[in-house]
């Protein structure tokens, strides 16, 4: 099952960077988004602000350095991992 990016929780987009070692910098401009479209996301509370198309761009950058998403259905709730 593809991961919906209008789902992805602020503290999956954190800890996605930091499994990689990137900067909301580097994610940035590897996403071809504006950095501070990343700080404010990583802001909320939970489902980040981004626009659909936006987060869509970040989700696909990060799956294809290796990150995994899981949503909120999932037992256990929305997460991350790195894939092997």
């Amino acid at each position: 099952m593809k991961f919906n990016s209008t789902g992805l929780t602020a503290p999956q987009l954190r800890a996605a960077r930091s499994l990689l070692g990137w900067s909301a910098d580097t994610l940035a401009e590897k996403a071809r988004v504006g950095v501070a479209t990343i700080r404010r996301a990583e802001l909320c509370p939970d489902i980040t602000d981004m626009k659909p198309e936006t987060a869509e761009k970040v989700v696909q950058t990060l799956e294809k350095a290796g990150i995994m998403f899981w949503s909120a259905d999932r037992q256990g709730g929305p997460g991350v991992r790195l894939r092997k």
